[in-house]
């Protein structure tokens, strides 16, 4: 799909051709280079409305994962509230945990939880299964820590914006399986989440922030030796997934312009065959993260604040297992 600036919204074209300019990912070596330039820029990068913690969370190999905690500044430690566990986007390549502050604040305002947000492994320094053993390693930690945290052991969320989305839905999944962790609801904002690229919203795609090329790109570098064969598993790319009973709720919204479109709206057709309970939203005139290019924008207001109402009546209405 070849998207011209007349079939974007009005409100993101004079944005779009600075982002068609700075963000184009021309091959493996600029995703890798840019994905080192996000983790120094944005790794200090700190929320003026929150409180931010900073975990060490130890993994099986000895290394450490770093896990921002992020809570309301007037917060009672013994309060019993959800647990956010929020996956940044940037295509398994890019972006550090602070990328879920935008997100954590609006969620903290909205109904008062608190958000963790790892600094999951890049695709590359690991190519899958690194990325999501770490959000599994978080998720796992806020199970435990529950009780000295003033979390709900029974309202624990997921969400994640594009790559985030992806893991999110991965880890639904990898929960879901192993049985040990129960979630309670799944936020997946446009997830990257088929390494096939057969839709037809994927063919060609030459849209702003995210496209056809780069995000070819993308899954070669999360996917390894596995790229390119019929071995990957869903656990990698869930759109592959046979088995969508058990999973929990969802919520979900995408651009008619995204590369994902296709992937987020046939993600939620198959939740809805499966009896979950889904919200999807479309809008038009919108390339990938456009909540994110402009956040002034009518659509992306809208989007956000769709968002956060599912997100409220999560909280009233899912409890997990």
């Amino acid at each position: 799909m070849k998207v011209s600036i007349d079939m974007i919204d009005p409100q993101f074209r004079f944005r779009s051709r600075f982002i068609r300019v700075f963000l184009r990912y021309r091959n493996e070596k600029s995703l890798r280079f840019m994905g080192n330039m996000s983790q120094k820029m944005l790794g200090g990068r700190k929320s003026k409305k929150l409180n931010c913690e900073e975990v060490s969370i130890e993994r099986k190999d000895g290394t450490y994962l770093r896990l921002l905690v992020y809570s309301a500044k007037r917060r009672m430690k013994e309060k019993n509230v959800p647990g956010v566990l929020w996956l940044h986007g940037g295509g398994y390549a890019l972006g550090s945990a602070t990328r879920a502050i935008p997100y954590a604040e609006k969620l903290i305002e909205a109904e008062e939880c608190v958000v963790a947000a790892p600094d999951y492994t890049l695709s590359g320094e690991k190519p899958y299964p690194a990325a999501l053993m770490d959000c599994y390693t978080a998720l796992a930690w806020m199970k435990s820590h529950a009780g000295e945290r003033g979390l709900r052991p029974n309202q624990i969320f997921v969400g994640g914006d594009s790559a985030g989305g992806g893991l999110t839905a991965a880890l639904s999944m990898y929960a879901r399986d192993q049985g040990e962790i129960g979630i309670a609801f799944q936020m997946l904002l446009y997830p990257m989440i088929d390494d096939r690229m057969t839709s037809d919203s994927m063919k060609d795609n030459d849209a702003p922030m995210w496209n056809e090329h780069s995000n070819r790109i993308a899954w070669k570098m999360y996917l390894g030796g596995l790229s390119g064969s019929d071995e990957v598993p869903a656990y990698a790319a869930p759109a592959r997934a046979a088995d969508y009973s058990r999973l929990p709720p969802a919520f979900t919204f995408v651009g008619a312009l995204d590369p994902f479109r296709d992937e987020t709206v046939c993600y939620a057709e198959k939740l809805n065959n499966a009896g979950i309970e889904v919200e999807l939203y479309e809008y038009p005139g919108c390339f990938h993260a456009f909540d994110q290019a402009s956040k002034r924008a009518d659509k992306s207001r809208d989007a956000i604040e769709k968002m956060l109402a599912a997100y409220r009546h999560a909280v009233i209405h899912y409890f997990a297992e």
